[in-house]
């Protein structure tokens, strides 16, 4: 298993960007979190296989139609055991 954090700016706030994410974890069976932050960019941790962390990965660094992203900086973690994809309070 891989965990990652991730951490994307750009235009990534209100363009649906954590619900398309949370989306696309649940579909590739990646878990972990994803949340806005005060400063207008977006942090998440994913973990799963190579396979799946590499999907939402790739899908970070372009993001949702109607937004874009400026960069995606993808950080390697300790994993968790984490279950589930949740969208978190802004933090």
């Amino acid at each position: 298993m891989k965990r990652v954090h991730i951490a994307v700016t750009g235009e990534v706030q209100g363009v649906g960007f954590r619900y398309t994410m949370q989306a696309i974890a649940q579909r590739t069976g990646a878990s972990g979190w994803v949340r806005n932050r005060p400063d207008g960019s977006v942090e998440a941790e994913v973990e799963g296989t190579d396979a799946a962390v590499q999907a939402v990965v790739d899908w970070a660094g372009r993001g949702p139609r109607g937004g874009w992203v400026q960069s995606c900086r993808v950080t390697d973690i300790a994993p968790t055991g984490s279950t589930g994809f949740e969208v978190r309070r802004d933090g």
